[in-house]
């Protein structure tokens, strides 16, 4: 399970086709940009302290360990970071 950086804030891994994806607590805020994907997400946090997940036109809400997010296909979000490492675990899904 080889960690893949792509010149992105963070590393990823796969791991039974989810994606294990690793943000460094040296991540500057500036890298966490609003965006979108082109798939809509379910995400899971493993680690984490502080973070926030905020989706277009919503306030921020903490990102909690072991609860699911749902990030709707083209819609815009971005994280807020927190202290320390985050840790999520990502489902795509890939059919809609």
């Amino acid at each position: 399970m080889a960690a893949i950086s792509s010149g992105r804030p963070y590393t990823q891994s796969y791991d039974n086709g989810m994606i294990i994806r690793r943000f460094d607590e040296e991540v500057d805020s500036s890298e966490l940009v609003w965006h979108r994907d082109e798939h809509t997400r379910e995400v899971t946090v493993v680690e984490g302290t502080g973070w926030q997940l905020q989706l277009d036109n919503k306030k921020p809400e903490p990102l909690e360990r072991g609860r699911l997010y749902k990030i709707p296909k083209m819609e815009y979000h971005r994280l807020i970071k927190g202290t320390g490492k985050l840790v999520v675990k990502i489902w795509e899904e890939t059919n809609d």
